[in-house]
């Protein structure tokens, strides 16, 4: 890395051994499911120049807001439970804004009830992928950031699939599909996925011997509003 930054990325497959880069913390990587910071990094320097608008509406530990500021992009984070006080408080499925004002929209969501979160009665993270209404609630959100975005702009989402008791879902491909209804495909990317619990010796074994797959990577889905 020069000068602190993270390398540009040019191929579809992205493989950050760490969460964050240089000397700045930027979000938290003690908070479940933290969003690796040089995705973010990447992303804003392909899809938005200087003082374009980045919306995040389910920001987590912050590292959106904290790429952001330092790239010199504006930058607006919401959660349905704030963790820091720069985080403003709404659900991703009502977000208190005008439409079309973001040049850009992250999203890194639940892909289920796999981490707990918190206890919030609306959080989608404690929804099971199982449950047909966890794709509708994500639909919900996915139109919200449809109103958001400006025509033209894009948006980027970060979702794993579930592999849970010989059950597989999807997950990916059913936001995909849902994402679509909306959104002009542009790209899907892999990131390799790091640090989950289930990377160790026992659980590799466990896969050999009961024959199933560790989660190995997460999609990163972006897409373009366009004019229908």
């Amino acid at each position: 890395m020069e000068n602190n930054k993270p390398k540009f990325e040019t191929t579809t497959l992205w493989d950050f051994p760490t969460q964050n880069y240089g000397n700045t913390k930027h979000g938290d990587n003690k908070y479940p499911g933290v969003t690796p910071a040089f995705i973010i990094w990447n992303l804003i320097q392909r899809y938005t120049k200087p003082g374009d608008l980045v919306i995040d509406p389910m920001c987590g530990s912050g590292t959106t807001i904290d790429v952001c500021k330092e790239e010199n992009r504006k930058v607006l984070g919401f959660d349905i439970v704030p963790y820091r006080s720069d985080i403003k408080q709404a659900d991703a499925r009502k977000l208190p804004l005008d439409n079309n004002i973001a040049d850009f929209v992250f999203i890194d969501s639940p892909y289920s009830d796999n981490i707990k979160y918190n206890d919030h009665p609306d959080n989608i993270g404690n929804l099971s992928c199982e449950d047909p209404k966890f794709f509708k609630e994500l639909e919900k959100v996915t139109e919200e950031a449809y109103r958001i975005l400006k025509t033209g702009k894009y948006i980027a989402w970060l979702i794993g699939d579930q592999a849970k008791k010989k059950k597989f879902v999807p997950v990916g491909f059913k936001l995909y599909f849902i994402l679509e209804k909306y959104f002009k495909p542009v790209d899907i990317i892999c990131v390799t996925r790091h640090n989950q619990t289930s990377n160790t010796p026992l659980w590799h074994e466990r896969a050999r011997k009961y024959n199933f797959y560790l989660r190995g990577f997460k999609y990163l889905i972006i897409m373009q509003k366009v004019i229908n």
